[in-house]
């Protein structure tokens, strides 16, 4: 979608009036075009960090939403191993990673005459380590939007001012005064900062976005890392009963 969006500004821009997206080309001197590369890489990158999210972030959604009543049930009748096993078939979702952790953990002591509270806080601490290499893993690339929405409209900027500074240097030369003179230059240059702003927005925007559902997912892992604690304390509990 964004990258038919920026196409399709593109074109708009090609087709203005008044606008040869060619003749600025060819008239931006070296620097400029370097800058302007520049963008058109930061833009890339980008969108494919986008792209990439919203597949990871919707897969990881839909997994979840199927994941969790599958896995209820299991726990519910106190099968820990079919419950492993229903959360090695969600391979993309943040829950089943964090879960499968705590149940492989604590599964390795189910056999033990007595689950000691020290094997319960060895099952968080790897629900702790699961939730943290997740969390990574759901971040990932998006602190470099962060670092594209924040440098691309300086990186504009520098190409306007260099612009602006090579104009002045002709007019100079020229010997021609009057704004007519430099008016093409200047309109040259500040193609360079129009274009460190349409890469730099979206970018933002997305940054948030995406930080947003990472909140919204974190929040999710604790309150099952939660759950799953309290289920292994209850069954420690019936267990312990049970002997009794």
């Amino acid at each position: 979608m964004l990258l038919q969006m920026q196409v399709r500004a593109f074109m708009l821009l090609q087709e203005a009036p008044g606008w040869d997206v060619g003749h600025l080309w060819s008239q931006m001197g070296g620097l400029a075009k370097a800058v302007v590369i520049v963008m058109f890489f930061m833009s890339a990158w980008s969108i494919g960090v986008m792209i990439d999210r919203v597949l990871a972030f919707n897969a990881a959604r839909k997994q979840s939403r199927a994941f969790a009543p599958a896995v209820a049930g299991a726990l519910r009748e106190g099968k820990l191993d079919e419950a492993i096993k229903i959360a090695d078939r969600f391979k993309k979702s943040h829950l089943a990673k964090v879960v499968v952790a705590g149940l492989q953990e604590f599964s390795a002591h189910q056999n033990s005459a007595e689950i000691s509270g020290e094997e319960i806080e060895a099952s968080k601490r790897a629900l702790e380590r699961s939730e943290a290499i997740v969390h990574a893993e759901l971040k990932r690339g998006v602190s470099a939007l962060a670092t594209i929405g924040s440098t691309a409209p300086f990186v504009g900027l520098f190409g306007t001012v260099v612009g602006i500074i090579n104009a002045f240097k002709t007019m100079a030369s020229q010997k021609t005064p009057g704004i007519g003179a430099i008016a093409g230059g200047i309109s040259e240059a500040l193609v360079t900062t129009a274009l460190g702003l349409f890469v730099a927005v979206p970018a933002v925007w997305m940054f948030n976005y995406f930080t947003g559902r990472c909140d919204a997912f974190d929040v999710e892992m604790g309150n099952s890392s939660s759950e799953l604690l309290d289920y292994f304390l209850k069954r420690s509990q019936m267990r312990a009963s049970a002997r009794k």
